[in-house]
């Protein structure tokens, strides 16, 4: 079993667990759509679910979105040193396509590019550790499902937060030095 600090020699992993990702993240980002569109809590699934649902948007509205991009600046900051670890900070982008099916799509999508930058919606999502960085404009997008078009408008959502990683880099508290001379 390795050491997992900075006292011997090797990669260094996290120590603590970090933020969401994964389905725990697409997990926040649905409670947070289906708070801001107004749509019912099974009418709004994740994009590449491992067991696609059956949807049929032809006769009632719903939305789709997946995570298209995280982008972590360039710079990262050792903060809180501590005797045992260390924080690394870093700041992400979490850029997000949502896209609404159904007679109402349009509508439903200004709805929810209006309601994303209300700040009492933004401090629901700040609850949870995102921000609203930018909102981009609505496409249509026309789909094609099941031999029908189905109507189909797209807009896509950057997030940012703050990643916070935990490293066993330890601090030096002693050095085995002797001087000599007078």
């Amino acid at each position: 079993m390795s050491d997992n600090t900075s006292n011997h020699t090797g990669y260094l992993t996290p120590i603590a667990s970090g933020p969401e990702y994964d389905e725990e993240l697409e997990q926040l980002l649905r409670y947070w759509i289906v708070g801001v569109s107004g749509l019912p809590e099974g009418a709004v699934h994740p994009r590449w679910a491992p067991i696609p649902p059956q949807l049929s948007f032809a006769a009632g509205n719903g939305c789709e979105f997946g995570i298209s991009l995280l982008q972590g600046d360039t710079d990262t900051v050792f903060e809180t040193q501590q005797a045992a670890s260390a924080e690394l900070w870093r700041h992400e982008t979490i850029e997000c396509l949502v896209s609404f099916y159904g007679p109402g799509s349009q509508r439903i999508a200004a709805q929810f590019r209006d309601g994303v930058t209300l700040n009492q919606n933004n401090e629901q999502l700040k609850t949870v550790g995102l921000s609203l960085h930018s909102v981009g404009d609505i496409t249509p997008s026309p789909e094609l499902i099941d031999e029908q078009w189905v109507r189909r408008h797209d807009i896509t959502v950057r997030l940012s937060r703050k990643v916070i990683r935990e490293y066993g880099i330890q601090s030096l508290v002693a050095a085995p030095v002797n001087f000599f001379g007078e």
